[in-house]
């Protein structure tokens, strides 16, 4: 949803070169790929997928091991340290370094300027590779590895959930093609931390779900 969301501010606000979805053995991973491909396609954006099987051969984490449980929480648990528990156990080895440096080849080699993420405060509560500190540190480290001065853009770095819900409801991103569960099922699982933070955004708002409202739950 986050990435949908500072996306569809990017192309509102100038021009957006490609997108990219990488594959590193998630378990959303088709899912993922499919509905970013539609997501591309409402915003015209084109699309290109980045293959990573070496991440997922180092990663034992719950995200891509499948013998490994998915942490599950209450809603009530959400802000609580269980929640630093569960991103432990769903952290994917310097996941966010790898795609940053990743898009900033590729930026640098379009002649882009900007690398836009989906980064957020809910999240960097318990993910340090979301905050404004990580962004902050990986544009100084950016200033020296691309000679083009390649500069991340994370237009949400300073809102939760329900603020981004909102946003993207108010300008029109197709949130109906936003995938944020941990599993690649045909529906959202509606149990892990990922669909119970997304469901308290909308409910927060007052507001349906424009990917339950397509999917009829």
């Amino acid at each position: 949803m986050d990435s949908v969301v500072a996306t569809a501010l990017a192309v509102r606000e100038g021009e957006v070169t490609l997108a990219l979805t990488f594959d590193y053995g998630q378990r959303a991973a088709e899912r993922e790929k499919e509905y970013a491909a539609r997501v591309c396609e409402a915003l015209k954006i084109e699309h290109r997928v980045i293959a990573l099987p070496w991440l997922k051969e180092i990663t034992y984490t719950a995200l891509v091991a499948e013998k490994e449980a998915l942490p599950e929480l209450s809603p009530e648990e959400l802000d609580s340290s269980k929640a630093e528990e569960s991103a432990r156990r769903v952290w994917v080895p310097n996941r966010n370094g790898v795609f940053i440096n990743i898009a900033a080849s590729f930026a640098e080699a379009l002649g882009c300027d900007t690398i836009v993420v989906g980064f957020d405060a809910e999240e960097a509560a318990t993910f340090p590779d979301n905050s404004r500190e990580y962004v902050e540190a990986a544009n100084k480290a950016l200033s020296y590895s691309t000679l083009s001065g390649v500069k991340i853009y994370a237009p949400l770095i300073d809102k939760n959930k329900s603020e981004i819900a909102e946003l993207g409801l108010k300008i029109g991103a197709p949130l109906e093609w936003s995938w944020s569960c941990y599993r690649g099922e045909a529906k959202p699982c509606l149990r892990c931390e990922s669909c119970l933070r997304r469901a308290r955004a909308f409910e927060s708002i007052a507001k349906k779900d424009p990917l339950l409202e397509r999917l009829g739950l």
